[in-house]
């Protein structure tokens, strides 16, 4: 069980930047529909993806299962870029935190905070989609650098000669 449940290291940057436009997606049919039952998958998504990864997430089986290798076969991307696990998966964190707040407010009768809530997650999930600028990364590495996230927490980020090892 504890292979099945778990954060992936490294993580396949076009599945990443696939499931970011999967949420783009989904955030912005919540603010066309205001339709509050629409939160459900968003929060499920992100919380599912925190837990371990695109095991539970429809979403992210749907992109890593069939999207991104239909990619790779047709020869897009050409070759696979992998990033380091820890900072996706505080992305990941800040994207539950944000998706579950827009859905308890809903809830209880406060749309507006919802829907600024979710134009955050849109925001957010549309840098990186597009330009491959994940604002959770960002926020990880400033964090490291500060000292309140240790540098065991993620070896490849605090080293990036660990990124990419030499060829020999």
């Amino acid at each position: 069980m504890r292979k099945l449940v778990r954060f992936p290291n490294p993580v396949n940057e076009t599945s990443a930047r696939l499931v970011a436009a999967g949420v783009v997606l989904q955030c912005v049919a919540f603010v066309v529909f205001r339709q509050g039952w629409q939160l459900i998958p968003l929060a499920y998504g992100f919380v599912a993806r925190l837990a371990a990864g695109p095991t539970f997430s429809p979403l992210g089986q749907l992109v890593t299962g069939v999207v991104t290798p239909a990619l790779a076969a047709s020869g897009i991307p050409r070759t696979a870029t992998f990033v380091p696990g820890p900072p996706k998966r505080f992305a990941q964190g800040i994207g539950a935190a944000l998706s579950v707040g827009a859905l308890v407010a809903w809830v209880f009768g406060a749309p507006t905070i919802a829907i600024a809530l979710v134009a955050a997650i849109t925001v957010a999930a549309t840098l990186e989609s597009v330009f491959a600028v994940c604002l959770g990364c960002v926020v990880f590495n400033r964090m490291m650098a500060w000292g309140i996230i240790p540098d065991t927490v993620c070896e490849a980020c605090r080293d990036i000669s660990l990124r990419h090892p030499a060829t020999t």
